[in-house]
């Protein structure tokens, strides 16, 4: 049996990565409607730089073993996912 302050260690580790991924799209979100173009370097930039920082902390989590590598590139595939939706669509407008 898996001792409840693993659990719960594992279900702040889900929710903090999941609490991350939601900022990065939200701030993507406001960049595109007010303030720059995707080609933006300054937009790439930030994108960039974001989503390393995500990709470094869920695999400091997969190492700690509070989240299955699995999980992690679901995560990160998912955003990235919502990201290029938000792209097209600033590009269509």
């Amino acid at each position: 049996m898996v001792p409840d302050t693993k659990v719960d260690h594992r279900e702040k580790a889900h929710a903090l990565l999941k609490a991350d991924a939601d900022k990065i799209l939200r701030l993507i979100q406001v960049q595109m409607d007010n303030l720059t173009m995707p080609q933006c370097p300054l937009y790439e930039e930030v994108l960039d730089t974001q989503m390393f920082g995500l990709s470094r902390e869920i695999d400091f989590a997969v190492r700690l073993g509070l989240i299955d590598p699995k999980y992690g590139k679901e995560l990160m595939g998912s955003l990235e996912r919502q990201l290029s939706v938000l792209h097209d669509a600033s590009i269509r407008k």
